[in-house]
């Protein structure tokens, strides 16, 4: 499916570009098999209004930096449908709240899916989600100049723990990646970025690939606490990266 394809599906009852985009990804995954993993968690589908929510309200101003993570984590965007969405960030920052739809997937005994009931924090969007709100203070401002977007909305359980999508057998692979490609390609379409900034070397490869020199990239570390270099100042970093775009 390329970026034209994915934008030509755009449902007239959704009203904006980024929207679209996200509801035609969520549809298109779901027929897709992964045998790799125990368990596959597809918060656009369960927590479709939250993430709703979030693309009506931030996802359609052009000419911002664009932040590309890779998937959700457990207790994070799996939770709230929002990227990077640990719970406390996203509700009592963003203000973004909504309950639990349907239907939900075979959950993992380890990783139930609570909504907003979560009590478990996501290292990764609390580290990312309160530098914004120290930096910027108001969501307004942050969105005004920065929007970020998982190159992937799908969680992938395997033997007690995530497996990312590189993880996953080439023939699970190629269907997924050519899909979520062309949802970022869309979206890079449709909202014109400035950069594609991706977070961590897997959002940086892939938004590589599909912008080729059309669009400056830039890497930023991945906010994850399981990573020690991160865990040194990573806000620092952060905005090292990003100054030469801000």
């Amino acid at each position: 499916m390329t970026a034209e394809h994915m934008i030509a599906d755009f449902d007239p009852d959704l009203d904006n570009t980024s929207t679209a985009i996200a509801r035609v990804l969520a549809g298109s995954l779901q027929v897709l098999a992964f045998p790799s993993a125990s368990h596959v968690y597809n918060p656009l589908i369960y927590m479709w209004p939250a993430h709703r929510e979030y693309l009506q309200r931030y996802g359609s101003r052009q000419g911002r930096i664009l932040l590309v993570g890779m998937n959700p984590g457990p207790w994070g965007m799996a939770q709230t449908g929002v990227p990077f969405g640990e719970v406390s960030m996203a509700r009592d920052w963003l203000k973004i709240e909504k309950p639990l739809g349907g239907p939900l997937p075979d959950q993992h005994d380890k990783y139930p899916i609570m909504g907003f009931a979560c009590r478990r924090s996501e290292g990764s969007g609390d580290r990312f989600w309160n530098w914004a709100q120290r930096r910027f203070n108001d969501p307004a401002r942050f969105f005004q100049d920065m929007f970020v977007w998982n190159y992937c909305p799908l969680l992938f359980l395997r033997n007690n723990r995530n497996l990312v999508p590189e993880q996953l057998h080439k023939a699970e692979r190629e269907p997924l990646f050519g899909l979520c490609d062309a949802a970022l390609n869309a979206v890079i379409h449709a909202i014109r970025p400035r950069v594609v900034v991706g977070i961590g070397r897997f959002a940086h490869g892939r938004a590589q690939a599909i912008v080729g020199d059309s669009v400056p990239t830039a890497y930023l570390l991945h906010p994850s606490p399981a990573n020690p270099t991160a865990n040194q100042g990573w806000a620092d970093i952060a905005d090292k990266t990003l100054a030469p775009w801000a």
